[in-house]
């Protein structure tokens, strides 16, 4: 019998990866019902829309010449189509393929309940929203894997009046560009992981769970007394100065893999996608319209930061393309020192000139 893995021990992030996914698909509702031939035509419906939005998002992303040079063309994302429990589970072991061996217990090691309830809880609510999801994290795919959350798209689609079929492959646009940015630059996933990572080790030695659902608890306390305004996070709340720096790195990459994104959703065209325009216009709206309870949920479970990201990163996008060109981005791809800084991501003319001279 081989000798249990030896992991480093990270006191406050222990999480039993496997357990918190299985919790969390408990945990989360199944979502939007429906005959069960029309369940069936949904999934096949996102299975093709998926396989044609890969030429679509190729096209309108610009990473054709990227990809050409990383020589990774010929990998494609394996798409899988998931419900909410499906996605819960692939989400706890794309987190712990993020974060390697930090926040994953110790072999032999029993895991602290909390820390794993918590955790799931957190999974929960997500699964709840995403509509899809580029994971290079946490499988053995070459390519990564496109999940589409079926219930979550029906929910949306359905909210929005939207057709289904471009609504399904508006989605999957977004998506696949995702894989093509990870195809376009093999390295970003080890640089994301690194940067996760190293942000965990710093929190491990100052901050508990404990401390980040504190800060939580704090920051509802205030909401409800009207003691916070709109911009704040837990994040902001939880962190101190340095820690957010490194955060805010991170979520400057984070911002041009969903701006870019957007824009290229949005690139495709209404020959591709007729209701085009519509279907922008109402995603805006929605976007826009959380209140109350809604809204706090969004800021607890990040995804206001999330939004924030998507108009962000695709102003930056669309700034740099102003002012260098076409393919005035493609750096951005080719080296993790051409990556946007956070004061760039607001000023997109002064990474033209820090990085095209």
């Amino acid at each position: 019998m081989s000798e249990p893995t030896q992991r480093r021990h990270v006191p406050g992030l222990d999480v039993d990866w496997d357990a918190a996914g299985r919790l969390a698909g408990r945990l989360v509702a199944p979502g939007p019902t429906g005959s069960r031939g029309a369940l069936v035509h949904a999934v096949e419906e996102l299975r093709d829309a998926a396989e044609r939005a890969r030429p679509l998002a190729m096209r309108a992303s610009r990473l054709g010449p990227s990809i050409e040079a990383a020589g990774t063309g010929d990998v494609a994302a394996r798409v899988l189509v998931v419900d909410r429990p499906g996605w819960a589970r692939a989400a706890a072991q794309s987190f712990s393929g993020l974060l390697g061996d930090v926040g994953t217990q110790p072999a032999g090691r029993r895991v602290p309940t909390g820390a794993t309830a918590q955790t799931a809880s957190l999974i929960g609510l997500l699964a709840g929203r995403v509509l899809g999801q580029f994971d290079p994290f946490g499988a053995s795919d070459p390519g990564g894997r496109l999940l589409l959350v079926a219930p979550n798209v029906l929910h949306v689609e359905r909210a929005l009046s939207a057709d289904p079929v471009d609504f399904r492959l508006w989605v999957c646009v977004h998506e696949q560009t995702h894989a093509l940015q990870f195809a376009a630059a093999p390295w970003l996933a080890d640089h994301l992981r690194g940067e996760v990572a190293a942000l965990a080790q710093d929190l491990a030695g100052t901050e508990t769970l404990g401390d980040v659902l504190a800060a939580a608890n704090r920051g509802v306390r205030a909401w409800r007394e009207g003691r916070l305004g709109e911009d704040w996070s837990v994040l902001d709340l939880a962190l101190d100065a340095e820690h957010r720096d490194r955060v805010e790195r991170i979520t400057a990459v984070m911002a041009l893999l969903e701006g870019h994104a957007d824009v290229t959703m949005d690139a495709v065209g209404r020959r591709a996608i007729p209701s085009l325009k519509r279907l922008r216009a109402r995603m805006t709206a929605r976007r826009g319209r959380a209140r109350g309870v809604e809204r706090l949920v969004r800021r607890l479970v990040g995804m206001d930061a999330k939004l924030a990201q998507y108009a962000n990163g695709a102003r930056f996008v669309r700034g740099v393309r102003r002012s260098g060109g076409r393919f005035a981005l493609d750096p951005a791809w080719q080296d993790p020192a051409a990556l946007p800084t956070p004061r760039e991501l607001a000023d997109p003319s002064a990474w033209v000139r820090r990085v095209h001279g």
